[in-house]
C-alpha cells in the first residue's frame, strides 16, 4: 500500500502538537555574513532548543502522537547522537522509557550527554546503521516502539514547523540552506515552504566524508556509503535501503546538494564563534562554511538553520586555534 504523502496540513498539526514544548526559535541578522555575500543573510538558531538542536521537534511531534500503550511499553530510537538526545528530553518529560542506540563512532560530547540524560544507551557497532539494527532488536525483544530519526512522516511534520516559523518572521524568504543528512530537515522544509510558493529555493549542504543521501541521489534509488570521520558527524549516517519517505521527499524538493570539505566545515564553526559568540557543532556549520567558500547560489532573503551545538570543547578549542589569524584581521 502506498504511503500517504506528507502535506502542510501535517506541519499544522504538529505546531499545534508540540507547542506546549517547544517554543519558536529566534530568527536573526548576521551582518558580518551578509557583508562577506552582498545579500541578507539570516540564521535560524535551532542550537537554543533546550535538547540543543532542531530535532526536538520532530522527536516532540512523534512521541506525543503514540498511543498509551506504546508510551506504557517505552521507545528505542537510533542516533549520531543529537536526535538521541531530544527523544531522552522528551521521553523523560513525559515518564516514558526510553533507550538510544548510538554507534562508536558517537563523539564524546555527546554521549557524555545522553548518559546524563535518563535514557538507557546501547553502544553498538560502528555506524548509524548498526545501531538502527540494535533498536530493531529491542523493538521484538522488548516491545520498544521504534523512534525512526527522519524516516518517520510526524518526524518529517514536526522539522517542517522551522518552515512555518521563517514564513512568519521572514516572509520575504527565498533561499533556505542547511546541513542534509537523512532528509527529515530537508522534506519537512520543503513541504512548508514549497507548498507556500514553489520558488523558494532549499539546498543541502553535506559533508564530503560520507555523504549518503547525495550519492543514492546520484545513484536514483538508495545506496549503503561507508562512513567516515568528520567535523559534521550529524551528517553521517545511512537513509535506508527500503526508505519510504524522505528520498523521494528530498528529491522532489531539494533544489541543489553540495558537498563541503572538513576546512570549509571547520571555517563555518569559527565564524559563528568569532563573529556571533556561539559554540555550533560542524553540522551546523556547514551552512556558513557553504558561503565562505562560495559554494551556493544565494537568493536574496536567505537563511540557514543552525541546527545544533554539540561539540567537543577541544574540536572547537583547536579550530579557533587554527583559524585565530585570519579572524583577527
Amino acid at each position: 500500500m502506498a504511503k500517504k504523502p506528507v502535506v502542510l496540513r501535517d506541519v499544522w498539526e504538529a505546531r499545534k502538537r508540540i507547542s506546549p514544548v517547544v517554543k519558536k526559535s529566534p530568527l536573526i541578522y548576521s551582518p558580518a555574513l551578509s557583508e562577506f555575500a552582498g545579500t541578507s543573510i539570516h540564521l535560524k538558531l535551532e542550537n537554543l532548543n533546550v535538547s540543543g538542536s532542531f530535532k526536538i521537534r520532530g522527536a516532540t511531534n512523534k512521541i506525543l502522537s503514540l498511543t498509551a500503550d506504546e508510551r506504557k511499553h517505552g521507545v528505542t530510537t537510533f542516533s549520531t547522537g543529537n536526535f538521541g538526545m531530544s527523544v531522552a528530553y522528551i521521553a523523560k518529560k513525559l515518564g516514558i522509557k526510553a533507550t538510544i542506540c548510538i554507534s562508536n563512532r558517537v563523539p564524546k560530547a555527546k554521549v557524555e550527554t545522553l548518559q546524563r540524560s535518563g535514557a538507557q544507551i546501547e553502544v553498538y557497532g560502528e555506524s548509524q546503521d548498526d545501531a538502527e539494527q540494535r533498536s530493531y532488536q529491542l523493538e521484538k525483544e522488548q516491545g520498544l516502539t521504534v523512534i525512526h530519526p527522519f524516516d518517520d512522516p510526524y518526524i518529517i511534520a514536526g522539522q517542517g514547523t522551522i518552515g512555518l516559523e521563517l514564513l512568519e518572521d521572514l516572509p520575504e524568504i527565498d533561499t533556505v540552506i542547511g546541513g542534509l543528512s537523512g532528509g527529515g530537515l530537508h522534506s519537512g522544509l520543503g513541504v512548508a515552504l514549497k507548498s507556500t510558493d514553489p520558488e523558494i529555493q532549499v539546498l543541502g549542504i553535506s559533508t564530503a566524508r560520507g555523504a549518503t543521501m547525495y550519492e543514492s541521489i546520484q545513484a536514483g534509488k538508495p545506496v549503503i556509503v561507508k562512513e567516515q570521520d568528520t567535523l559534521a558527524d550529524s551528517l553521517l549516517g545511512g537513509i535506508g535501503i527500503h526508505n519510504n519517505y524522505t528520498f523521494n521527499m528530498v528529491q522532489q524538493y531539494v533544489d541543489e546538494i553540495v558537498l563541503l570539505n572538513e576546512d570549509a566545515i571547520a571555517e563555518g564553526m569559527a565564524f559563528m564563534l568569532d563573529k556571533h559568540r556561539m559554540v555550533i557543532e560542524g553540522a551546523a556549520a556547514s551552512g556558513i562554511g557553504a558561503v565562505l567558500n562560495n559554494k551556493i547560489r544565494l537568493g536574496s532573503h536567505n537563511v540557514i538553520v543552525i541546527s545544533g551545538c554539540s561539540v567537543d570543547t577541544s574540536v572547537i578549542l583547536d579550530i579557533a586555534e587554527q583559524f585565530k589569524s585570519k579572524i583577527q584581521k
